[in-house]
């Protein structure tokens, strides 16, 4: 299995020179080709893009400055440009699974730059990464490279950092798990409540994202093109970063413990899209990174030999009593902890959703209709009794 191993990079100023100058060439390219395929009937194919682009093109007064950089990262984005068009044709299509992904865009200046290069654009050379017409970089080595990577990317975010992404291949490793099998019900405060009842807390972004909102009224009230708008620009970007570091780092550290001490992870089929329509949750949820946990859950659990699992987003989890199947219905947010009539036990929200998420997730349920059709019987609930709620708890 393919993997990517990221290093932050420090260059020098003449090294920031030349990687400004790649990036605005790659960006060019780019922007070139997909005018001309805007502009065609038929898309052309990769290889009469990459002539009329970048050979042709180095022959007039326009674009002669494309010659100074080097030609493989060029060639690559044209290449990164025809698998664009081909992922949203397959998207339309209904070939590509997930999301629909949508028609490529112009690149801008502001966003985030890179370039890549293949074999031939670059090598190893003592401690550091030569790359053509840059020169030797000497990344922060945080850890040792597994294989020969089969390409490297230069990249440059918003807050002006840069790192070198390599991609290598990784074999699978064998690790004995403590437990057979986990399930997981994902929330805001409580990011994880697994079955085994281990809690997770999602770190506090409120301070930074407080921050941004401030840095974000000012951002709209500076003219554009200004250099005071540029700065607050970079301000707002660096705080991003810090956020979504922060978020990376949780979400690493947490995945890695549930694939090591499990054999089988399951997660329930969440319906994002649909839950950020809510307006007073919307930014609460776009912080937490769900989507961002269950692919990490899921590779690492390809790595280890684990086996990943997602169930229904219509299975009632949060509906059913997860020691004997009583079915009591849907219960508002604010509430946190229900007591069930049928049996007697006083489940917490969250953990009873992840019980009963692992036992959808390995095959276990209970026959909810023969619970309901024996509580009918007994003194303590009747039919239409609905299962008393507890004191709601802080969310």
């Amino acid at each position: 299995m393919k993997a990517r191993f990221q290093y932050r990079i420090y260059p020098t100023d003449q090294q920031r020179q030349s990687l400004a100058q790649l990036f605005g060439c790659v960006r060019v390219v780019w922007n070139d080709a997909l005018a001309l395929c805007k502009q065609s009937e038929k898309k052309p194919k990769s290889a009469e893009l990459q002539k009329l682009v970048i050979t042709q093109a180095k022959n007039t007064p326009e674009r002669a400055w494309l010659s100074e950089v080097s030609n493989i990262p060029l060639q690559q984005s044209v290449a990164d440009l025809d698998v664009a068009f081909k992922n949203f044709f397959n998207s339309c299509k209904g070939k590509r699974p997930g999301r629909k992904v949508g028609y490529p865009k112009f690149k801008k200046r502001t966003n985030n730059q890179s370039a890549r290069f293949r074999i031939g654009g670059f090598s190893f050379k003592d401690n550091g990464v030569y790359l053509a017409k840059i020169g030797i970089i000497n990344p922060i080595w945080s850890r040792e490279l597994p294989s020969a990577p089969s390409s490297v990317t230069v990249v440059k975010d918003c807050g002006n950092r840069y790192f070198l992404s390599f991609v290598v291949e990784v074999e699978p490793v064998q690790v004995e798990t403590k437990n057979p099998s986990v399930g997981i019900d994902l929330g805001i405060k409580t990011f994880a409540a697994m079955s085994n009842g281990e809690k997770a807390e999602s770190p506090s972004y409120k301070k930074l994202d407080r921050k941004i909102r401030k840095l974000q009224r000012k951002l709209a009230r500076q003219p554009k093109d200004s250099k005071r708008r540029n700065v607050t620009r970079i301000k707002i970007a660096s705080l991003h970063n810090r956020i979504a570091d922060t978020r990376k780092d949780f979400l690493h550290k947490l995945s890695t413990k549930i694939v090591n001490e499990n054999q089988v992870i399951v997660l329930e089929d969440l319906n994002v899209a649909g839950l950020v329509k809510n307006r007073k949750l919307a930014r609460a949820i776009g912080l937490q990174g769900w989507r961002e946990f269950r692919t990490l859950c899921e590779a690492k659990s390809e790595k280890f030999g684990r086996e990943f699992k997602v169930i229904s987003r219509w299975e009632p989890t949060s509906q059913v009593c997860s020691d004997c199947g009583f079915k009591w219905g849907k219960v508002d947010l604010s509430i946190r902890s229900v007591l069930c009539l049928n049996c007697g036990t006083e489940q917490d929200r969250d953990e009873n959703a992840a019980r009963n998420i692992e036992k959808v997730g390995m095959g276990y349920r209970h026959d909810s209709k023969r619970t309901q059709r024996e509580s009918q019987t007994t003194s303590v609930a009747s039919p239409c009794e609905v299962s008393r709620i507890t004191a709601p708890l802080e969310r």
